[in-house]
């Protein structure tokens, strides 16, 4: 279901897309994720629950996964519900990995009380990207509620429409309340005290003189120059206060009176992200900024209870000494979250415009190097290098979320290996794929992703009743074979998947290191005991 409605510009604005068939009906039950392209991750609305967002190939959608630990501490996944989300639609806009500006490059997700979780929406623009703010998703266990968000007529001042997408949530759950922000068009009040049926919606921009809030009206015209952007938001849990990152310095907005500034420190910078959490209360905020074609940030820090200002984040090498460089602005970071466990904060990080990402370990000395990793990785770096996922994948995501009463539990999302969960502060992890039903004794194999081109990564996955020594390999449409991936390789049996990630998986080239032309490919795989099974992946060519 979809409500549309035409503004004065002559622009549909969009609210909620449904992600249900009809409200009040329960999320179905599905495979573990709708694809290992995994966006973002939410603690769920009961213990052991995590939200995830994830898109595929043809399909996206989300997936409340239970999650429970056994006696020896492995983590093990139920029966998920999913639900797919209009293809239409996108949580995610066209641009995200290229984009420099740093509110952009993340994918908020926020559990939203009676809301259930809250993630942004895009529209196809004209040339069918998916680059036209639409207002919010938000999906409930039983049901969603229609958002709609207006756009003013004077919107047409705007040149980018992604100048006014949601970039942060903030939910007050006294007052019924979400926060969202929306770049050039301030903060929505999104309140459900009267029902989520019943919203009251206020609209407000922030003025950069008087730092007091003006209600905006869909039928006025505004000079947005008078106002601040709002690029994300954050509350204060023990004073409920607002925080709020504009272009112009971070602002606490308290439940009465005007808005004052929170930092001298930061008063000239511009402020794209702020997360408060952790014991004692810290908060981390991210600055950034593109001039002329060169980006700029940093890390900064404040333990709340201190009449410190906020300073920029330190970071230490192995022996303890802090770094002369900003290491934060010389790796070209850009937060992607922040979970804060205890008086440590796991701040997800990606290199903007790269493929490097991971998190940092960050307590009150600062962030400090983990001593492991290879030539050309950032020690400060926790990733693929370290565990955190079995296949090098894009860190897209971070939160925390309880396991049970007794356990806090670590979770990212990734861009191609599904979810990682941890249940010891990040020491070890467990990956979380889409996983179709697969039968023992390579009884089906599946590649997944079924469509690549050369130099991607098409993951061989299968499943053997016993301990086995497996040979894969690759033939043409033909039979002509191509490529052996390996031969011979030990592989423990498994309840779910044998594959190693590491090793079982295809990226478009023969074993002459060609890229294969487009086409139809199949993939035996072999063990010792006689059992072979067969998949087939398609290569678009391409490659180096």
């Amino acid at each position: 279901m979809l409500f549309l409605k035409e503004n004065l510009a002559g622009r549909f604005t969009v609210g909620i897309a449904l992600l249900l068939c009809g409200v009040g009906m329960a999320l179905a039950e599905g495979e573990t994720l709708f694809s290992n392209w995994a966006v973002s991750v939410a603690p769920g609305p009961a213990e052991g629950q995590l939200w995830v967002y994830s898109r595929g190939e043809v399909n996206q959608g989300v997936a409340l996964l239970p999650l429970t630990l056994d006696g020896s501490g492995k983590i093990k996944v139920g029966k998920s519900q999913v639900e797919p989300v209009d293809n239409e639609f996108a949580a995610v806009h066209y641009q995200t990995y290229a984009d420099k500006l740093a509110e952009r490059r993340r994918f908020p997700m926020e559990t939203a009380g009676n809301l259930g979780v809250v993630l942004p929406m895009y529209g196809l623009d004209e040339e069918d990207h998916f680059l036209e703010p639409r207002g919010f998703f938000s999906l409930r266990e039983a049901g969603a509620t229609p958002t709609p968000l207006d756009v003013p007529s004077s919107v047409e001042s705007i040149e980018d429409p992604m100048d006014y997408a949601v970039t942060g949530f903030a939910y007050r759950e006294s007052k019924k309340v979400l926060y969202v922000a929306r770049g050039r068009l301030g903060l929505v009040e999104y309140e459900i005290s009267k029902g989520a049926g019943n919203p009251q919606i206020s609209q407000k921009l922030l003025d950069k003189k008087t730092h007091q809030w003006e209600k905006l009206s869909s039928g006025s015209t505004v000079d947005f120059s008078k106002y601040l952007d709002v690029f994300d938001l954050e509350l204060n849990p023990e004073t409920g206060d607002l925080w709020v990152a504009t272009p112009q310095g971070l602002w606490i907005q308290p439940t009465s009176g005007d808005a004052v500034s929170a930092s001298k420190a930061l008063e000239k910078e511009r402020v794209t992200g702020v997360w408060i959490g952790g014991s004692p209360l810290q908060a981390v905020v991210e600055t950034s900024s593109l001039n002329k074609g060169v980006l700029t940030g940093g890390l900064w820090r404040k333990e709340l209870g201190s009449k410190d200002d906020f300073k920029k984040v330190v970071f230490l090498d192995s022996a303890g000494t802090a770094q002369k460089k900003d290491i934060y602005d010389n790796a070209d970071y850009t937060v992607t979250g922040v979970a804060f466990m205890g008086d440590k904060a796991y701040v997800g990080v990606w290199v903007a415009g790269g493929s490097v990402s991971g998190y940092l370990l960050l307590d009150s000395k600062g962030v400090r190097t983990h001593g492991k990793g290879v030539e050309y990785t950032d020690p400060w770096l926790n990733g693929f290098e370290t565990g955190v996922t079995d296949r090098d994948a894009i860190i897209t995501s971070i939160t925390k979320f309880p396991l049970n009463a007794k356990t806090m539990g670590l979770a990212v999302a990734t861009d191609g290996n599904g979810i990682s969960v941890s249940a010891d502060s990040g020491k070890t992890w467990t990956p979380v794929l889409n996983r179709a039903k697969l039968g023992g004794n390579l009884g089906s194999v599946r590649m997944v992703p079924s469509v690549i081109v050369a130099g991607g990564e098409s993951l061989v996955s299968y499943k053997v009743g016993k301990d086995s020594k497996i040979t894969i390999e690759v033939f043409s449409y033909d039979m002509r074979r191509v490529r052996k991936i390996v031969s011979g390789a030990p592989r423990l049996a498994d309840e779910s998947r044998s594959t190693n990630a590491k090793e079982d998986f295809w990226d478009g080239f023969d074993d002459a290191g060609r890229p294969c032309t487009m086409g139809i490919y199949y993939v035996r795989v072999k063990d010792n005991h006689g059992h072979v099974g067969w998949g087939k992946v398609m290569s678009l060519g391409g490659g180096r």
